[in-house]
């Protein structure tokens, strides 16, 4: 069940779809908001901010990578996790969806208990905790407000990098192997393959820049920072 009846707003063209969606997170315990395109749920989002977005992918008109761009364009929205749906498994596909925002991705056709699981560990990484600034050489993040500055230059990270780089931080120098990072990042409600945090980490280095060899690939045990 939800902890707290967060609000998801469910972005899908498909009529079936849609019914499924929110009558299994109605069932959960979730507030539900529905919209048949991303026309739509634009004027939704700017009425009210949900705590998580289930968004088709491919739709007409507004796709849902525009929608996620939008998303992540406005300060009361940039935050809010995004769980992406799609029928269209290549990695470019995905990799797209992901640099555009979205926290997460399922393939249609998915299964609703793992599409639960993964609605959970997406609202439970995004609930936060106590802020404080951590500091390793020349970056700098505040957990507080999600900002992270690299040789005094703020940088743009997406949640999962921002959680990936935090879990690094906070235990400068320890070597995590792959699926430590993916209990403390993806949370262990879901299965991920170990490439994507391979994928993440890449992405991770490009933001980091000039500080991007902080970020050590340790042959065949993980990653670590320091």
């Amino acid at each position: 069940m939800a902890d707290g009846g967060e609000q998801i707003l469910v972005v899908e063209d498909e009529p079936s779809q849609l019914a499924v969606l929110t009558y299994n997170l109605r069932k959960a315990g979730y507030q539900v908001r529905c919209a048949g395109d991303g026309e739509e749920a634009d004027l939704m989002l700017l009425e009210q901010t949900p705590d998580l977005v289930l968004l088709d992918w491919m739709m007409p008109g507004v796709s849902g990578y525009e929608l996620a761009r939008r998303i992540r364009a406005r300060p009361q929205t940039q935050d809010v996790p995004i769980i992406m749906l799609t029928a269209r498994a290549e990695e470019n596909d995905i990799v797209r969806g992901l640099d555009v925002g979205a926290h997460d991705y399922m393939t249609k056709p998915y299964s609703v208990a793992e599409l639960l699981a993964r609605v959970r560990a997406a609202l439970r990484r995004n609930g936060g905790g106590g802020a404080e600034t951590i500091r390793v050489a020349g970056i700098e993040m505040n957990t507080g407000t999600h900002r992270v500055h690299v040789a005094g230059q703020e940088v743009a990270l997406g949640p999962l990098e921002f959680k990936l780089l935090r879990t690094l931080m906070e235990r400068p120098d320890r070597v995590f192997e792959r699926e430590q990072l993916l209990d403390r990042v993806w949370g262990r409600d879901l299965y991920v393959e170990s490439r994507t945090v391979d994928v993440h980490i890449s992405r991770l280095r490009k933001s980091l820049g000039p500080e991007a060899s902080r970020l050590r690939t340790v042959r065949g045990k993980g990653y670590a920072i320091g």
